[in-house]
């Protein structure tokens, strides 16, 4: 990938005018950029933080095939998200993976007449489900899953052996299993995609930290975060995937509808090395006394991930973990392993993502559709091209989106599609090992060309794939040493983050290119060791990196719940690696 300075100089040059804009880096715009490349056309992405920063790097960490929307009656979208999980399966294998998923139940028949109203679309409230209303759900779930099949049916599992592996609260009747699919790391998979665009069409280019700030004479202002200027692009069309931010994007192109009503969902990650032993492979998913609908499951031997919550939010600026949101996670996972009771001094890192969903009347949460929809709208006087602003849209169902939004634009630009993403393989996921076989074959060579023991190679085929081999020879004798307070990292992944993935901010490195904070890596020592590469390679003066050090900090401390670390501290272990 070319430098955020070097694309910065192309949008300056006057390269974006005349080409489709898409305003929005998240997976959802993402996804738009890359089908657009896939036929030949180059589009210009901008994106006002860094890509997957927003919305996009705080899902559930799932790809999932949208059992619960079966409650409302989207049976659509059921078999739309099954679909996609399973592409998704095929298409990137190095970050997403299957996982079963066990539904435990209060009763076996609670619930069936409220579920058969939902059903038929009589009532949109959730409501209590037994055992035998999720099972009819999975039987048609499974049904969806036919094409391109991945994953075992359900099956119910015995109570006894259940209750021997997790022990569930003493009112749990029955516990259902079935297959659905993890995703280890959606912002690299965010950042894979947008090299794949350009790279099938070097003409398109994405720009982090720019944003989108007004209109001048018919022309898009857009605003360099880094550096204060401004210059402008005239697209030919502009595509609005910004999410959450959506409306405001909108209003700042002359587009005064609004159109958003989202809600605000929050996770805990946990040190729990006890629950994470007893979860094993599985995860938890279960409903709330309120009829919600949480899940747990063990990230690595020490921890696991609590979710979720589902309230209303007007401002996602402003929107953070609260501390009534962590006492709403820590009483329903107590209310079904009382055993298990969290505390807080068990939490690691928290999040919290504003799912962009429909505007809609007051109500309960779950009710709102999760499908996603698109409004066009006409040029206008100030605003000499069309606008078509994209109105929900989820990770798992991203690359259908994306595909239904640019078929919906293509005839706009006098364009045709002349390629499918369907089958096309993503970033690391290119050649990835499928067998045993294969992938002792490519941890060998990846710990060949790195000389590095195989246990490391392969953590590096986990995190990056087929790409993990090129990582490894990039190794010098400074790149195979364990990153300080971060010994499963190497120096060497920094430096092939930061001179590759358009690394522009220190948070971008802990945060996203890495999971070292979402893996409650964030000593001092970790923190200012890649503060110390990124500063060499990307040519910080001493100011920059203490100014860098201490925004990501600040940032840990202050939306996830990151122990603030004394100043005097950082200082001297920063002195110190110096």
């Amino acid at each position: 990938m070319q430098s955020r300075d070097e694309v910065m100089g192309r949008l300056a040059r006057g390269e974006g005018d005349g080409r489709v804009l898409i305003i929005g880096g998240g997976i959802n715009g993402i996804g738009v950029f890359r089908d657009l490349a896939a036929q030949g056309i180059p589009a210009v992405l901008v994106e006002r933080g860094d890509f997957a920063s927003g919305t996009s790097s705080a899902p559930s960490r799932l790809i999932h095939g949208g059992l619960r929307y079966l409650e409302t009656g989207e049976f659509a979208l059921v078999r739309e998200s099954v679909e996609e999980r399973n592409r998704l399966l095929l298409n990137a294998p190095h970050i997403v993976r299957p996982i079963p998923v066990w539904v435990p139940a209060l009763s076996w028949t609670g619930g069936l007449i409220d579920a058969g109203l939902r059903f038929l679309k009589l009532k949109r409230t959730p409501g209590p489900k037994g055992a035998l209303a999720v099972r009819a759900g999975l039987v048609i779930f499974d049904h969806f899953g036919k094409l391109k099949r991945t994953m075992p049916r359900h099956r119910p599992v015995p109570i006894a052996a259940a209750r021997k592996q997790i022990p569930f609260a003493a009112d749990v009747r029955a516990v259902l299993e079935y297959w659905d699919a993890r995703i280890h790391s959606p912002e690299r998979l965010s950042l894979e995609l947008v090299a794949d665009a350009e790279a099938a069409c070097p003409d398109a280019f994405a720009a982090p930290y720019t944003e989108v700030t007004s209109m001048i004479d018919g022309a898009v202002e857009l605003l360099d975060r880094q550096t204060g200027r401004s210059t402008t692009i005239r697209p030919s069309l502009v595509v609005n995937c910004a999410g959450a931010w959506a409306d405001r994007v909108d209003k700042r192109i002359g587009v005064p509808d609004r159109l958003i009503g989202g809600t605000r969902g929050s996770h805990l990650v946990l040190e729990r090395p006890d629950l994470a032993a007893e979860l094993g492979d599985v995860m938890l998913y279960f409903e709330t006394r309120d009829h919600r609908a949480c899940l747990i499951f063990r990230l690595d031997e020490r921890m696991v991930l609590l979710g979720t919550t589902d309230l209303r939010v007007t401002n996602p600026d402003e929107s953070m973990c609260t501390d009534a949101e962590i006492d709403y996670l820590f009483d329903v996972l107590t209310d079904l392993l009382p055993e298990s009771a969290p505390t807080r001094d068990q939490i690691r890192f928290v999040y919290s993502g504003v799912r962009p969903l429909p505007l809609s009347a007051d109500g309960a949460t779950g009710a709102i559709s999760r499908d996603h929809t698109f409004r066009v709208f006409e040029p206008a006087p100030g605003r000499p091209f069309r606008v078509v602003t994209l109105i929900g849209g989820k990770w798992t169902t991203y690359r259908a989106c994306a595909e239904q939004l640019t078929d919906k634009i293509l005839p706009m630009i006098d364009a045709s599609r002349s390629a499918s993403t369907e089958s096309l393989a993503i970033g690391g996921g290119h050649g990835f090992p499928r067998t045993p076989e294969g992938r002792a074959a490519a941890i060998a060579d990846i710990a060949g060309k790195g000389r590095i023991a195989p246990e490391d190679a392969e953590r590096l085929l986990d995190r990056y794939g087929s790409l993990g081999a090129e990582v490894a020879a990039s190794f010098d004798a400074e790149g195979r040493r364990p990153l300080a307070g971060a010994p499963a990292y190497h120096a060497g992944e920094i430096t092939w983050i930061t001179t590759r993935e358009r690394v522009t901010r220190l948070e971008d490195i802990v945060l996203r290119r890495t999971l070292m904070a979402f893996e409650g890596h964030t000593s001092a020592a970790t923190i200012c060791d890649c503060a110390e590469i990124a500063a060499t390679l990307l040519g910080w003066n001493p100011e920059r990196k203490e100014a860098e050090i201490a925004a990501t900090l600040d940032l840990l401390a202050s939306r996830h719940r990151v122990p603030t670390q004394p100043q005097t501290e950082i200082r001297h272990v920063a002195s110190a690696q110096a």
